[in-house]
């Protein structure tokens, strides 16, 4: 785990009720400990046990230290604000000034996920605003525009890489030119740690599955930044990060920043971007994308940082939303966009595809769309619980025999796009679209 999660026993129940303090859970992989959840659905759902409307975003929401922290935006302020998990009701709110535009029309809410460790909650919002709020009264304690204070190309769709805590240290895939990356703060003050990722790393590397493979030459114009988040990892018994990049997977050192490793994986277009977290096994790492059919890859690292390819396919297509490893197979939704989605079981040694299931809805516009389109999963109690970009909720069993789908449910308040993957903790179930936030309970009688 990044940190230490506050885990507890529910009164009356051997559930297990864990805390998911950052973007993509407390073990940073999809994956919950969590145990008494349901394994089915009745026809009108489960409790709703709250929804609300809130500001715009795509930020999936933090629960730790009983509160759930929400990051988004109302008018031309982004706001933090922490919510009773029970209720929904506001516990504080802090908020500053944005003037985000996106260029390419989508919403101009935040992206990232807060982070909560060491007391504090950290947000870094959609142009570049990286700040400290106090867990218990949202004061504001630190903040750095990253986006003045180094030299970082535009973004395609704003900042959407969530922060990390590793070993004290606050990691940001700020995207700086030339060599600021990957960026570490000090999380109690706000002060850089070390910078590092850039052109020393990358000017001359091969450009591997490139017509060629010519060396890389680098432009001081160059965007770093993706939409992945950082990963740590132990490989070869040594403290790892795993950022990656615009360009693409880079391993550093968390004390002092210095790379260990590269290997360049980029559609060969300019319009593309990198956005599924790696995945983690061992001594083995896969990155996967899905701009113009680039696919996806698993390497193994060596201890002297060399990394070795064991296979590269097409199996999976990850866009935005990151797969599950379950039992050595990978779980996701492969496909860049809703008309190309395919739910597929993935064998994680090989690439190779154990099965496939059509996602694509048979009516775009429809406002309860049949199929999921893309979605994302989390793993918890034995079960995959999924979520649809039309706010379709599934229940499914894993497996290599087909795809076992337990139930379904369409949350009436949710629609496209539902582009937050579903937060559980102590057997709530928190499901956010671009403008509504729904609490479920998921805790079996």
């Amino acid at each position: 785990m990044l940190f230490r999660v506050a885990c507890s026993i529910l009164v009356g129940s051997a559930a297990l009720a864990t805390d998911w303090p950052q973007f993509l859970g407390p073990s940073g992989d999809n994956r919950s400990p969590e145990t008494n959840l349901l394994a089915s659905l009745p026809p009108t759902g489960p409790t709703v046990l709250w929804d609300l409307p809130v500001g715009t975003g795509y930020a999936a929401p933090s629960v730790a230290h009983g509160k759930v922290f929400l990051f988004h935006r109302k008018d031309t302020r982004e706001i933090i604000e922490a919510l009773d998990p029970a209720t929904g009701t506001s516990r504080w709110t802090n908020s500053y000034p944005t003037s985000f535009q996106d260029p390419y029309g989508y919403n101009n809410g935040p992206r990232c996920a807060p982070l909560i460790a060491q007391g504090m909650v950290f947000t870094f919002g959609a142009e570049g605003r990286l700040s400290a709020f106090d867990l218990e009264t949202g004061q504001l304690r630190w903040q750095r525009e990253t986006a003045k204070e180094f030299t970082i190309p535009e973004a395609f769709f704003g900042v959407g890489s969530s922060p990390i805590l590793v070993d004290g240290r606050l990691i940001v895939m700020v995207g700086g030119q030339p060599n600021s990356g990957v960026v570490a703060f000090d999380p109690l003050t706000g002060k850089t740690l070390w910078e590092s990722v850039g052109e020393k790393n990358w000017q001359g590397e091969p450009m591997y599955g490139w017509p060629g493979e010519a060396p890389i030459q680098w432009k001081p114009w160059e965007k770093q930044a993706s939409y992945a988040s950082p990963v740590v990892a132990n490989l070869n018994g040594e403290r790892t990060v795993l950022c990656f990049m615009r360009q693409g997977l880079v391993g550093v050192n968390p004390t002092n920043g210095a790379v260990r490793f590269q290997r360049w994986f980029r559609a060969r277009v300019e319009e593309s971007v990198n956005a599924a977290n790696p995945v983690v096994q061992g001594n083995d790492i896969l990155i996967s994308g899905a701009y113009y059919r680039i696919g996806s890859q698993l390497l193994r690292t060596q201890p002297d940082h060399s990394l070795k390819e064991l296979w590269r396919g097409l199996g999976l297509e990850m866009h935005w939303s990151t797969p599950v490893l379950v039992e050595g197979q990978l779980y996701g939704f492969s496909g860049r966009n809703e008309p190309d989605a395919k739910l597929r079981c993935v064998e994680f040694a090989t690439g190779k595809v154990q099965w496939e299931r059509d996602e694509s809805w048979a009516k775009y516009a429809s406002k309860q769309p049949s199929s999921f389109g893309r979605g994302s999963f989390i793993y918890a109690d034995g079960r995959l619980y999924a979520l649809g970009e039309g706010g379709l909720l599934g229940i499914f069993l894993p497996g290599t025999q087909g795809c076992q789908e337990v139930a379904r449910w369409q949350v009436p308040s949710l629609h496209y796009p539902c582009w937050a993957g579903p937060v559980l903790s102590d057997g709530r179930l928190f499901l956010r679209s671009e403008d509504r936030i729904v609490a479920l309970d998921f805790r079996r009688r």
